[in-house]
């Protein structure tokens, strides 16, 4: 399902001229998964199978399984695109997708319930700090896009 989101972002990034937004929701992604970094440092969660619960349909690291940084990827995108009425519709299937794949990780065996809702928040955390401090990151992301605008005429040329 992630997959999915990254060809989202690259379709809302090349194609459809919504650079802003998608380097938004990206920046909201990345603080999303860095909220749980701190969270991961500071509280450990068992995974169901290292409480030996249910059973396991892919490999997994025993590490901490709370939040689920899947889920926190896959909402810190969709909720950002949320908040803009551009990409609104589209953020709407992402969140029923993110929330979806999430719940997948449950099936899996590798979460549990309460895992997926930490990553819906982390992801939401981060797209409404991202979006309170979008003012302020104009400016970086703005040179973002001059600098891929300048790589995609230098590469069109050739």
């Amino acid at each position: 399902m992630p997959y999915i989101f990254i060809i989202v972002e690259v379709y809302l990034y090349f194609v459809a001229n919504k650079k802003s937004q998608s380097i938004l929701a990206f920046e909201a992604m990345l603080v999303g998964l860095f909220i749980n970094q701190i969270i991961g440092k500071l509280y450990f969660h068992n995974r169901p199978f290292m409480d030996h619960i249910g059973v396991v349909l892919t490999q997994h690291a025993p590490d901490s399984s709370f939040p689920s940084d899947h889920t926190t990827f896959m909402l810190g995108i969709a909720f950002s695109l949320l908040f803009c009425k551009k990409t609104r519709n589209l953020s709407y299937i992402l969140i029923f997708l993110g929330f979806i794949g999430g719940f997948a990780r449950v099936f899996e065996g590798v979460h549990y319930p309460f895992d997926i809702i930490g990553g819906a928040l982390s992801g939401l955390v981060g797209a409404i700090l991202i979006f309170l401090l979008r003012d302020k990151l104009k400016l970086l992301n703005d040179l973002a896009i001059s600098t891929t605008n300048r790589l995609q005429r230098g590469i069109m040329k050739k």
